[in-house]
């Protein structure tokens, strides 16, 4: 009876994988399901985005100067900065385009921005950190205060000196004048201005694991340093880096908004949140939607992405708190 019993209970009892944990928290906090399918949506509507124009039978870069009211001859016509079932947002003041279509390919521009710059400074940061703590020396005193000295410049000042002195040496590399090698230069500068906060996280990770018994088991085994590195202490980092990726991408979203509106970001006619909001301000009195629409669509993001990021740190390690 005994015997029974135990193997009923070996047979309940099931091993949880740390992930696996990981993911049954997150599926159980409402702010991340909330946060999480409000982030998904905006990243679907990006994607989606030429599929509008098919639906709307117009491009984000069309006038409508059949919405405008011709007396004045910048004021959208109707309530609403010109809502309707052909402008779902209305249309732009003075030039007639739509609004909608350029939210949803200004969201498309935005995340490709903030996606990508995280994408190159997470790299970077993770294989300084790794080289940093793990080497110590003068290595890791070279690399540190490197770190150091990035973190002391004001990153968005720096950013609107270095990128029209960046643009003019691509172009002169044979890169096409306008959007294409402005925004490659702007992805270049908020990765160069991000990747020492993720770099000295790593660091104080690898400091922390480089001493433990697994790799001294693995070194006594005669492991290469690279094989340390990469294959015994960068598997035990991937808690703080995911952390860090999330909460990262919203301040790539907002700094590549505030490039964009302090006028060293994506250049019109190209469609992009931060450029519509410096569009908007001359009329945010006679057409507050134009204004409101990229400004509440920023703020809703950027919120989502922060608390998705606060979640997932909640559910990879459940002693912190919100």
């Amino acid at each position: 009876m005994m015997n029974q019993l135990t193997s009923v209970v070996a047979e309940r009892v099931v091993g949880r994988s740390p992930t696996r944990m990981a993911w049954e928290r997150i599926k159980k906090d409402r702010t991340a399901k909330v946060s999480g399918g409000i982030i998904l949506f905006f990243i679907l509507l990006a994607i989606l985005a030429p599929i509008f124009t098919w639906l709307t039978h117009t491009t984000p870069d069309a006038f409508h100067t059949d919405a405008l009211n011709q007396e004045f001859g910048t004021q959208p016509l109707g309530r609403l900065g010109g809502v309707s079932g052909t402008h779902w947002f209305g249309v732009e003041p003075r030039t007639g385009r739509d609004i909608f279509l350029r939210f949803v390919f200004g969201a498309r521009t935005s995340l490709i921005i903030a996606l990508s710059s995280t994408a190159l400074a997470t790299i970077l940061g993770v294989v300084i950190g790794l080289v940093s703590g793990f080497f110590g020396g003068k290595t890791d005193l070279v690399l540190s205060r490197t770190m150091e000295i990035v973190l002391s410049f004001p990153s968005i000042l720096f950013a609107l000196a270095v990128m029209p002195v960046l643009e003019s040496v691509f172009q002169g590399w044979g890169l096409p004048q306008g959007n294409g090698t402005r925004i490659t230069v702007m992805i270049i500068i908020l990765a160069m201005f991000g990747w020492p906060y993720i770099g000295r996280i790593v660091r104080g990770q690898v400091i922390s694991l480089r001493e433990r018994e697994f790799i001294e088991a693995a070194r006594a085994l005669g492991a290469s340093r690279m094989h340390l590195i990469f294959r015994e202490i960068l598997p035990n980092l991937w808690a703080p880096i995911l952390v860090t990726v999330a909460l990262n991408i919203p301040t790539y979203i907002t700094a590549e908004a505030a490039l964009t509106f302090l006028g060293a970001g994506v250049i019109d006619p190209t469609s992009d949140w931060g450029a519509m909001l410096l569009a908007s301000v001359p009329f945010y009195s006679v057409d507050p939607m134009f204004t409101f629409i990229p400004g509440f669509a920023l703020f809703v993001l950027v919120l989502s992405f922060s608390l998705f990021g606060d979640s997932i740190r909640d559910a990879l390690d459940p002693r912190s708190s919100r």
